[in-house]
């Protein structure tokens, strides 16, 4: 039996980098508590697509200590980067307090993260707080994700783009835009992905998908998004929140073998 790849000899872009670790066009798929056996499953049909797993929220809080470790583990055999979301990361802070956090990002190391975002979806944060978090977890020895934007309310497309450069001055690699953020009334705000686009590194911005957990997001617009991203981008656009179960058909949209058809829409155009 041949080992290539099925339909070979059908080409895809050539702007899609192919090999991890990948510079861009990153896939950030969510994990809410897979199981170890679809988490295995989903990595050996489609770890090659998957680059980042967000552990949702604050439910690593509740896995049997060496299940998560060993979750963690099938992720890094396939060159996939674990880390905690920020939703977490908020709950210590509003619990706990500064004084909660380092014992947060000393556990995390021991568990084996290596890496953590840093949001303010439900616990504000003035510009100060969010720049003093990201650099003491990046000095305590973790890679930091910083999201910004709203689920709730449309924010000034400028302030976006402010808070995303405090995230990367601060020490953040990544910064994550809150997907409600990009849409109005079912629209692509085309202005808003028009300005980061002109205002940032593309390679080191990830746009969100919106889900289920945002009142009247169905999945019908979470697909829409997708479509109206990858035609505003391209390839190479670094997206965050994908579900499990649709990660090559996300793939598949990613490189026009999907819904929306290709760009060129006959041989030679």
């Amino acid at each position: 039996m041949s080992d290539r790849d099925p339909f070979a000899f059908i080409p895809l872009p050539a702007d899609r980098e192919q090999v991890k670790p990948r510079q861009s066009g990153m896939t950030m798929m969510i994990d809410d508590g897979m199981p170890l056996a679809k988490t295995a499953d989903v990595v050996e049909l489609a770890g090659q697509y998957i680059d980042l797993a967000k552990i949702k929220t604050g439910t690593a809080r509740l896995y049997p200590r060496a299940l998560l470790q060993k979750k963690l583990g099938l992720y890094k055999a396939a060159q996939i980067r674990p880390f905690i979301g920020g939703q977490f990361h908020e709950y210590v802070f509003a619990m706990m307090g500064e004084a909660g956090l380092p014992p947060f990002y000393e556990e995390a190391l021991a568990l084996g993260f290596e890496a953590i975002e840093i949001s303010d979806n439900t616990v504000p944060l003035t510009d100060q707080q969010r720049r003093s978090q990201i650099r003491t977890a990046v000095a305590a020895g973790l890679t930091v994700f910083g999201e910004v934007g709203s689920k709730e309310s449309l924010s000034n497309p400028s302030l976006l783009v402010s808070q995303a450069g405090l995230c990367l001055e601060a020490g953040a690699s990544l910064v994550l835009v809150e997907a409600a953020e990009l849409v109005e009334q079912g629209r692509l705000r085309q202005d808003v992905i028009d300005l980061l686009v002109r205002s940032l590194d593309m390679a080191q911005v990830m746009i969100e998908l919106p889900g289920p957990w945002i009142d009247g997001v169905h999945l019908c617009d979470i697909e829409q998004m997708k479509r109206q991203l990858f035609a505003a981008i391209g390839p190479s656009l670094n997206l965050a929140n994908v579900a499990p179960d649709t990660l090559i058909d996300t793939e598949a949209t990613r490189l026009d073998l999907g819904t929306a058809g290709p760009r060129k829409s006959k041989p030679g155009a």
